[in-house]
């Protein structure tokens, strides 16, 4: 076998490059000769394509200085013909001595330059000459000012009020009852917990799935709770008689998030099939199987106007869904790495979306990119956001930021505290939710323990001031 000979890069470049230029040679000869006129005429369009706010501008700053010398040549024949001497002001109550016959001169020049003098006047004093504006060149080049980063507003820092223990297992997801009286939290040990807001005592346990509860929602319009776990069983609880009534069979696999509609009665539901499916409360019908993920849907939610239901997956994807025709109209590829949470905002037409690569903010319903909240780095399971703006994102390590949701500025983060007797292994941060008022931090972790926060009422702009550096807060979109 012949050994193969190696050449340097430069060697093959250069082969490459001759090459190249031995087989177009004979080209070059076949190009038509270059035309001078329509080479001009090219030039010139191009030139007044672009430069045509400027043309007149160059001229009347040409005829502005001959305007000025002529002036001044005026002004020293003046001084030997004293008898011809006329005034005119430049605009600055300063006059110029001008010479008869040059005045004239002038008032034509200023005349064929598109002055706003007419010339049945333009021997008179005048206030000023002033240049009329050429229809062509309507439009001011203005310089633009550096775009600016607004100042964030100040929100109180938040602390710790209560750890409440009870669950024998991670604790998984949160829901908070409408009318703010009491939130259910479902855990590892396949238990659901209701628990009374104020107090933190324990009010119920529901048992019936068989595996870990991964989901809650209460609904605003009837007594009912509903779940779903990895068991794959979606469960409706009539919470007058602590029971289940319905269940919606369908999930081929574990269901890990789930979202009520807030006009209509129908849920919403994704997991680890790859799907979203949307049932219909009271018949328990699979009106939709929304399918189009390739990975886990982590999170799903639901909104009364258009898009009705976003979904975003392990696929790094977010999808929005028109939920009449049961079809994705948008699909969001920003996103990097998986897409573990979605949370909507109270009162803006908003959502954010977290992944470990960036915390990303939408406007709805197109799903245009707003701003990267960039920062916390880590894993990040579950968001919150209240109608004061507080945007709150909880890690995998256990670690949370707390964000001002218009500029993104963080003004607070830090670990949240391990329950005595745990690893460190079990700081994680598995759901979180304001409750109604937006004044109260629920959070399920994996200590086994629900922590509730509230801002510290003590704090004050002064004792607490806004860390605000623009130079460093700088925005990256794509």
């Amino acid at each position: 076998m012949e050994e193969v000979q190696r050449h340097s890069v430069h060697t093959l470049i250069f082969r490459s490059l001759k090459r190249t230029h031995d087989m177009f040679v004979s080209n070059q000869g076949a190009l038509p000769e270059i035309d001078d006129k329509l080479e001009k005429i090219r030039k010139s369009i191009k030139a007044r394509d672009s430069y045509s706010l400027v043309f007149d501008r160059v001229a009347r700053a040409e005829s502005n200085r001959k305007c000025v010398e002529i002036a001044n040549n005026g002004r020293k024949n003046s001084l030997s013909n004293p008898e011809k001497v006329l005034y005119i002001t430049n605009g600055q109550d300063n006059p110029i001595n001008v010479n008869t016959n040059t005045a004239i001169m002038a008032a034509d020049t200023i005349n064929k330059n598109n002055f706003d003098i007419p010339s049945s006047t333009a021997m008179v004093a005048m206030s000023g000459i002033r240049p009329s504006v050429n229809s062509t060149s309507n439009v001011q080049l203005i310089p633009k000012k550096a775009p600016t980063i607004p100042k964030p507003a100040w929100h109180a820092p938040w602390k710790l009020a209560r750890v409440i223990s009870g669950h024998l297992g991670w604790v998984r997801c949160i829901a908070v009852e409408p009318q703010n009286e009491w939130f259910a939290t479902g855990a590892g040990d396949r238990v659901i917990k209701i628990w009374d807001l104020a107090s933190g005592k324990l009010k119920l346990s529901l048992t019936g799935h068989v595996s870990t509860v991964r989901g809650l929602a209460v609904s605003t319009k009837h007594p009912y709770l509903f779940s779903c776990g990895e068991d794959r069983q979606v469960k409706c609880w009539d919470l007058e008689y602590n029971k289940v009534i319905r269940h919606y069979h369908g999930h081929l696999s574990a269901v890990y998030s789930m979202a009520l509609h807030p006009t209509i009665d129908v849920l919403a539901t994704s997991g680890r099939d790859s799907t979203a499916r949307i049932w219909d409360m009271r018949t328990k019908a699979n009106i939709h199987t929304l399918t189009g993920h390739t990975n886990t849907v982590a999170s799903v939610v639901a909104q009364a106007v258009n898009p009705q239901i976003i979904t975003g997956s392990h696929d790094s994807t977010i999808r929005l869904w028109d939920l009449a025709a049961g079809k994705s109209v948008c699909t969001l590829t920003n996103h990097k790495k998986s897409v573990r949470s979605i949370v909507l905002h109270p009162t803006l037409y908003m959502f954010a979306s977290a992944s470990p690569d960036n915390i990303k903010q939408w406007r709805c319903p197109e799903g245009n990119f707003i701003q990267n909240i960039s920062g916390h780095n880590a894993i990040v399971n579950c968001m919150a956001v209240n109608a004061d703006g507080v945007l709150v994102s909880g890690g995998d390590n256990g670690t949370m930021f707390f964000w001002d949701w218009r500029t993104g500025y963080n003004f607070q983060r830090f670990q949240a505290p391990l329950q005595p007797g745990s690893m460190d292994s079990e700081a994680g941060i598995f759901a979180m939710a304001f409750d109604q008022s937006g004044s109260r931090l629920i959070t399920a972790e994996a200590d086994k323990t629900i922590k509730i926060y509230k801002e510290d009422e003590e704090a004050s702009e002064e004792t607490h001031p806004v860390n605000w550096r623009p130079e460093i807060l700088k925005r990256r979109k794509f």
